[in-house]
């Protein structure tokens, strides 16, 4: 049976990984409609090439640019978030989400639907309102796939076994461009530096996120709702070469481990193969003699505050994951913007944390409720940012 598939991110790593898979596999894959924030010329070029019926563009301003990009190419087409969900709405078996921050929230909701697939690359979903999301899909049915490379090794290697079975989960970090640079080395990185990762080409706020390993923090609150575990179940080693995905370590002492090359197509094809895996073309499958002896160390906490914030928030639970994933890309941006020095990525992000009284609030039961939160931590961080307290000098 052919399936179809919504992208939503198309233009961005993900969407493009996704895209790849599906043109590997015409038979067993089409794509359905396409969505991207703010590139109008990618997405209308991904729209005609994969054969998309319907194509939205999120920033609404862009209409025009939109209409005219598909001009004569029969492709429906919209813009602005009534658009979004439209493509959501689509007669769709799979949606990839992969829009990039708590952007894709409202998006990953309305993709759960009875016995739909998602695929899911936006971590910040579960980060913000994972008790809710994870309770919706089980409401309506919909199954929740993770595209991320290290969630997605894991769940392939839990398998059919009970999480009871488990006891913990090890996400692995390649260490980022930093992970030998001295701590006032890092402190001083430009953002040219920051975007340097030794073995993933991704999106800037991601690759940011890397090299402050904010995003492992991230990928460690997600897994916490994923997989239904504590707090005190979810760790992280880090590992430079990036073939070891993820550890799941069960209760018997037995510890299984996802590898793969580091290619997010290869986490793309499990999740859109579902229940029936496709075929990888050679280059994709992995030559353990021919890999580089694999090495693994704890992180470094010191070097690394935005991991050490973001496992807090984790412990701390309720709100807390909410408002430091906003203060983070208020943060991220202002960096990239140059109007932020790296070290005050996290220092900033502690600030508007600690303004929040540590996030004390219960966690978000919708996506409104999420929302709010969102919206008041991303006022505070840039309150915080037009004081100057953290302005670069």
């Amino acid at each position: 049976m052919r399936r179809h598939v919504t992208i939503l991110g198309a233009t961005g790593s993900v969407g493009r990984s996704a895209r790849e898979v599906i043109a590997e596999n015409p038979e067993r894959l089409a794509v359905a409609g396409v969505v991207s924030g703010r590139d109008v010329a990618g997405l209308a070029r991904v729209a005609r090439e994969s054969g998309a019926s319907f194509a939205a563009i999120a920033d609404e301003g862009r209409a025009g640019e939109l209409r005219d990009a598909l001009a004569g190419s029969g492709i429906r087409h919209g813009a602005g978030r009534s658009a979004v969900l439209d493509a959501v709405a689509l007669d769709s078996d799979i949606v990839v989400s992969a829009i990039s921050g708590a952007a894709g929230l409202e998006a990953t909701f309305a993709s759960l639907l009875p016995g739909r697939l998602v695929a899911l690359a936006n971590k910040e979903s579960l980060v913000c309102a994972g008790a809710a999301v994870m309770a919706q899909a089980s409401r309506l049915g919909a199954r929740i796939l993770p595209l991320d490379s290290e969630h997605n090794a894991l769940f392939q290697v839990l398998g059919d076994e009970p999480i009871s079975a488990v006891r913990s989960m090890t996400l692995t970090a390649s260490g980022g461009p930093f992970r030998t640079w001295s701590a006032e080395r890092i402190a001083a990185a430009t953002p040219e530096q920051a975007l340097a990762h030794p073995n993933y080409a991704m999106g800037a706020k991601i690759t940011i996120d890397s090299a402050s390993m904010m995003n492992k923090g991230l990928e460690l609150i997600e897994a916490r709702f994923l997989f239904g575990l504590g707090a005190d179940q979810v760790d992280v080693l880090v590992h430079p070469q990036q073939i070891v995905h993820g550890l799941v370590n069960f209760r018997d002492g037995s510890v299984s481990a996802g590898m793969a090359i580091p290619d997010m197509r290869v986490a793309a094809a499990h999740c859109l193969g579902v229940d029936d895996r496709l075929h990888a073309p050679a280059d994709r499958f992995l030559d353990l003699a021919n890999c580089a002896p694999l090495a693994f160390e704890r992180p470094d906490l010191a070097r690394f505050p935005a991991l050490a914030l973001a496992m807090a928030a984790l412990a701390q639970g309720g709100a807390a994951p909410a408002v430091l994933n906003a203060a983070n890309e208020v943060a991220v941006a202002a960096f990239l913007a140059r109007q932020l020095p790296f070290w005050a990525i996290p220092a900033l992000v502690e600030a508007v944390c600690e303004h929040a009284g540590g996030a004390r609030g219960a966690a978000p039961e919708s996506v409104a409720a999420a929302l709010d939160i969102d919206q008041e931590a991303r006022i505070r961080a840039r309150a915080l940012l037009s004081e100057g307290r953290f302005a670069v000098t």
